[in-house]
């Protein structure tokens, strides 16, 4: 990605929007299960300031814009969950079903601005657009929308495909341990404290470009229609 200042003011927000739904979709599947606790704790809201995590919203992403990294991405402060609450589907598969939506709202996030994207950016709407509206309105309204939808897109597709590695505690760790035997999703309950760590080192070495960059680079070509 070409990380430059007028570029950062499309990325930013299309960032945080991507975070915030991601732990949105958590939480209103739970509470949709019957927990209230994301409710009770002030979640349940488009509201940034919530969700913010200082490590994930803003420390990680700077450092990865700073490093010119070629994909940008984050996370937003986990919503509480009590899966003992889930009235519907059951502990385990309810845990398993709220695992999953967040990266299933981010990746649903990135078909919708995929298609807007392709619709604007198609030669026959430019054209009709620009014969109506004229040149300035493409260039101060829908080349700033492109801009935002192809970065949605990227960092919704990337967000989807980073949390269902499966690792505990990202939702990939939480939905295969929604399938294990109770004695072994015991052996691997230790591991969720070390497992943004493990997430960390693999992306040093360069472990996860293989794992998270081929599906990723296939999603994004597919709905930016390139």
């Amino acid at each position: 990605m070409d990380f430059n200042i007028i570029n950062l003011i499309f990325m930013i927000p299309a960032l945080l929007f991507a975070v915030i739904i991601h732990e949105l979709g958590h939480g209103i599947v739970a509470y949709r299960l019957g927990d209230p606790t994301p409710k009770l704790a002030g979640r349940l809201t488009f509201n940034p300031i919530p969700h913010i995590d200082p490590l994930g919203s803003i420390i990680l992403p700077a450092l990865l814009i700073i490093l010119k990294a070629p994909i940008l991405f984050g996370w937003a402060k986990p919503v509480p969950i009590n899966a003992m609450n889930f009235r519907k589907l059951g502990y385990r598969k309810g845990m398993a079903v709220t695992a999953f939506a967040g990266p299933g709202i981010n990746f649903t996030a990135a078909v919708f601005f995929g298609v807007f994207y392709q619709l604007l950016s198609s030669s026959q709407v430019l054209i009709a657009i620009d014969s109506t509206l004229g040149r300035g309105f493409i260039d101060s309204v829908i080349t700033p929308l492109l801009i935002f939808f192809q970065y949605s897109v990227s960092i919704n597709v990337i967000l989807a495909i980073f949390n269902l590695l499966p690792i505990p505690p990202l939702d990939g760790g939480r939905i295969l341990m929604s399938f294990l035997p109770p004695h072994m999703e015991q052996k691997l309950e230790p591991l969720e404290q070390w497992g943004f760590f493990i997430v960390i080192l693999l992306l040093m070495v360069g472990i996860l470009n293989y794992v998270i960059l081929p599906p990723y680079f296939f999603f994004t070509s597919v709905l930016l229609g390139r």
